[in-house]
């Protein structure tokens, strides 16, 4: 179990968000050693609770946003699984290309995701709903393990990220829909944590001076560049799974959108 833990980069000790999980070992030596590290991690992620929201006093927030819409609300779904080419068994995480033809966001690297609907349950609902119609991914493949706290997005889209975990990866066949998205790829969920192709840029934004980060990733011969809130999600979501913070300065001050979003909601 020790050797499955340090594989995972997953340290032996607890944080003050995730505790750290035993499983027997007959958990472990049933399974193949993928399939245990995956089960460790979805058991530790389960674990996992957002920061408690800061009961005390708070500035009031700009103009603009005293009165957002309530339904202003969207999710998207951090899908990880273990790659297995040239033995390389780390965790990757699915992302796509926007389709060049829509209106908002056209052509960027996004999460599968987007605005809920009446019909959704929860946040996990809408994440995977989303991801079946984006990119094929049946709903029966993913185990959500966790839900993280919600990101503001520069429309001021209250987005909630889930993560979940894709064990079989070979029954999923990335169909993707040509009205949304151009591209479906993976890149290791680490590289959001390391300074190597990283750069930032000071903003400032609602008031406050934030850093939008950018991940420059080339795969099969195709160059990406993974930014702004994609980037933000993805670099908290790998400080959680790593149990340690990124290797740069993050900078993601929080604010409060009065009956709609939290003092945990993040900035891009």
């Amino acid at each position: 179990m020790l050797f499955l833990l340090r594989k995972l980069s997953i340290p032996l000790s607890s944080s003050p968000s995730l505790t750290s999980v035993s499983l027997s070992r007959t958990t472990i030596m049933t399974t193949n050693p993928i399939s245990s590290r995956l089960a460790i991690l979805a058991q530790q992620l389960r674990l996992y609770k957002p920061p408690d929201s800061d009961t005390g006093k708070v500035d009031q927030p700009p103009e603009k946003l005293q009165n957002p819409n309530p339904n202003n609300r969207a999710a998207v779904l951090i899908c990880l699984f273990h790659g297995d080419n040239d033995g390389d068994d780390s965790l990757r995480v699915i992302l796509t290309k926007r389709s060049s033809d829509l209106s908002a966001h056209s052509g960027e690297v996004s999460l599968p995701g987007g605005k809920a609907e009446e019909d959704d349950v929860d946040d996990a609902d809408t994440a995977t709903r989303e991801a079946k119609e984006e990119i094929g991914l049946e709903p029966s493949l993913v185990n959500v393990v966790a839900v993280l706290e919600p990101f503001l997005s520069k429309h001021l889209l209250r987005v909630v990220p889930v993560i979940g975990i894709l064990s079989d990866r070979k029954a999923f066949n990335p169909t993707p829909n040509a009205g949304e998205v151009d591209e479906i790829f993976d890149a290791p969920l680490e590289m959001f944590l390391k300074d190597e192709n990283h750069k930032s840029e000071e903003i400032d934004w609602l008031g406050n001076r934030i850093l939008l980060h950018y991940f420059d990733y080339e795969t099969g011969g195709k160059k990406y560049v993974i930014w702004g809130l994609t980037a933000g999600i993805l670099i908290r979501a790998a400080s959680i799974v790593y149990q340690r913070p990124p290797t740069f300065l993050e900078q993601t001050p929080k604010v409060k959108l009065p009956g709609v979003v939290s003092t945990d909601t993040k900035l891009p």
